[in-house]
């Protein structure tokens, strides 16, 4: 025969649900409903002002009263320019605008400030026939080695369709054929924008953009370059490296910006090599450590954790 059966713990009742023998506390309930109806978010400080003592225990004290928990934090000062950078990886119930106002009521003048959820980006990949650096990001997001939605490849040549569309990335073809740079850019930008990227990727992008086009996304768009060759411009810098016998080579990824492969520098590394290498063998190392370094600068940056000041980064 069924019944009811009914119990005390402390100040909470158990009830039968369904004659079934399960009992549910209801104060446990509204436990859950409260837990599921407060969101935690993830989102990234960025700090930047002149130096000052106790610019820590400010900013530290402000999140407090924000009953917000400190993730990690990290902190440089620039003795020279006298200058205070902090990175604070924060997690709680965020009322951004009154943060941010708060924090510059306690910071010196001047101050820049940056909040930014932590949450996954968006980039779009620009490609011209190398499918190294591209391969690269592809198969790293893929499989989770690298969190980032590609939204899309856009190369001024078709080489590279079939690689981008096994991994079921949309690739469009903006040929530079027939176009001066301001008709191309233009119909290059067309592309891009309709995917709202928060970063463009040349991952071996072959040609060089114009100022009005690297206005669009300032310190937003990340190059690699064999720049660890200086000495050999032009075609072939590999050749010319295995003709002169050098011992290391290298990549460096940086932010572009209006001057040629002179941005701001994110990551860079080299490899050592030596005579017994040949001008293919060089050639693939360089590869190689080309797309690590756009990987890893790549990450760095999704994490927020490149700071551009000036003509350098300051990386977290």
């Amino acid at each position: 025969m069924a019944f009811m059966l009914f119990d005390f713990i402390g100040c909470g009742k158990l009830q039968n649900r369904d004659n079934s023998g399960e009992f549910i506390l209801p104060s446990m309930i509204s436990a859950d409903v409260a837990k599921t109806s407060t969101v935690l978010e993830r989102k990234i400080l960025m700090t930047d002002c002149a130096d000052a003592q106790g610019l820590i225990a400010k900013i530290t004290s402000v999140c407090f009263n924000h009953k917000l928990n400190i993730i990690k934090n990290s902190e440089f000062v620039d003795n020279a320019q006298g200058r205070f950078f902090m990175r604070t990886e924060l997690e709680g119930v965020f009322h951004s605008e009154q943060l941010l106002q708060d924090l510059r009521d306690v910071l010196p003048a001047q101050n820049h400030m940056t909040l930014v959820s932590a949450g996954k980006k968006r980039i779009v990949v620009l490609v011209t026939k190398e499918a190294h650096c591209l391969g690269d990001l592809l198969m790293k997001a893929y499989y989770g080695g690298l969190s980032v939605d590609i939204a899309a490849v856009v190369g001024n040549h078709d080489a590279l369709r079939e690689l981008a569309e096994k991994f079921n990335i949309p690739f469009h073809l903006v040929s530079h054929v027939g176009l001066d740079r301001t008709q191309h850019e233009q119909a290059l930008l067309g592309a891009v924008a309709q995917y709202e990227p928060d970063y463009l990727v040349l991952a071996k992008y072959m040609r060089v953009l114009t100022p009005d086009f690297v206005a669009q996304y300032p310190n937003r768009i990340i190059n690699i370059h064999h720049s660890f060759l200086p000495a050999f411009i032009g075609a072939a810098p590999y050749r010319q490296a295995w003709e002169r016998g050098v011992k290391i080579i290298g990549a460096t990824a940086h932010f572009v910006n209006n001057c040629l492969d002179e941005g701001p520098i994110i990551k860079q590394d080299v490899i050592p090599v030596d005579h017994s290498y040949s001008a293919l063998e060089m050639a693939r190392a360089g590869r190689d450590v080309e797309k690590s370094v756009l990987s890893k600068a790549l990450q760095l940056v999704l994490n927020e954790q490149v700071v551009v000041y000036g003509n350098k980064t300051i990386v977290f």
